[in-house]
């Protein structure tokens, strides 16, 4: 379960995901609106996870499956967790490359402190960091990092990625309400983003279950004052606060699209339908994954999501 997709992607066109953490989810935070869930396994402590060969073969082998009008945009690494935790991702990056793809990368910038990261990261084509606060009591009630991580090393990682850094370096700052919605804090995120002089910087809401049911998205006013702040301090600025589509990429086996694609990635309702329909299957195989307890619904502002269900021990 490596490769899936191609999703649509609010950033990325249309994105084939990458997921390199072998595992279930394996993360140095728990985000409260973390669309995977609570982080059973938290770590800062780098692994690996598949043979870089093997995991190159996998991705080749799915964008051979895929049908026509389903070629990705970019080759992305959005796992279930962090995939810089994967010890051999500067490898994995250099030869995906090898396929005529750009590489992007998402992270939560907790490990960007060890500079062996920093420069794997430099291998991408397309990186964001998140930064959803840089008030240390903020950053740990959002992103409740692993007791070991320490905030200003991670943003001297941060600082330090950005001024070496020449591809194209995106911020996403997630917006919640109770959170960090207030305009204080607000300015001080946006002053230290500006300093990364990211080419994008995304302000964004959950639009998928989160992590902890009460969690919710800064109010619509909130958003728009946001927009005005990062904007005026010269920041090209985009708010991520709709639905992406429902246009997967399908590779004629409906089951493992599906098991791929929710391991990182709850689908809609509507979205799981289209997918269904591309794969000429029916709902019978979500019936059947739900009744094999490897997926389940859940429900969120009126829609109802599948996602992966893990059995904890």
């Amino acid at each position: 379960m490596i490769a899936f997709g191609p999703i649509p992607s609010r950033r990325l066109g249309k994105s084939l995901g990458i997921n390199n953490i072998a595992s279930h989810k394996i993360c140095s935070y728990s985000c409260v609106y973390c669309q995977i869930g609570i982080t059973r396994n938290k770590s800062i402590t780098r692994m690996a996870f598949y043979e870089p060969d093997f995991l190159f073969s996998e991705v080749e082998k799915h964008l051979l499956k895929l049908g026509d009008g389903n070629a990705p945009d970019y080759l992305t690494f959005v796992t279930n967790g962090e995939p810089t935790l994967d010890i051999n991702l500067g490898k994995e990056i250099r030869m995906l490359k090898r396929l005529g793809l750009p590489v992007a990368v998402i992270t939560n910038s907790s490990l960007l402190y060890d500079p062996r990261v920093r420069e794997e990261l430099t291998e991408a084509d397309w990186v964001s960091v998140k930064v959803d606060a840089v008030d240390k009591e903020l950053w740990k009630k959002i992103n409740q990092p692993l007791s070991s991580s320490d905030f200003e090393e991670m943003l001297r990682g941060l600082e330090m990625f950005s001024s070496s850094y020449t591809g194209s370096l995106h911020t996403e700052t997630m917006l919640l309400k109770g959170y960090n919605d207030s305009i204080p804090p607000l300015k001080q995120t946006a002053s230290w983003i500006a300093t990364l002089n990211p080419e994008m910087a995304y302000l964004s809401v959950p639009t998928r279950p989160p992590a902890l049911k009460e969690v919710k998205p800064a109010a619509s006013a909130f958003l728009a004052k946001a927009w005005n702040i990062f904007r005026d301090l010269g920041i090209q600025t985009e708010l991520l606060t709709g639905f992406e589509g429902t246009g997967t990429g399908i590779t004629g086996n409906a089951y493992e699209d599906i098991l791929n694609i929710t391991a990182v990635h709850p689908l809609r309702e509507d979205t799981m339908k289209e997918l269904l329909r591309k794969n000429k299957a029916d709902e019978n195989v979500v019936h059947a994954l739900i009744k094999q307890g490897l997926i389940k619904a859940t429900h969120y502002k009126g829609k109802t999501y599948y996602i992966r269900s893990y059995h904890c021990k």
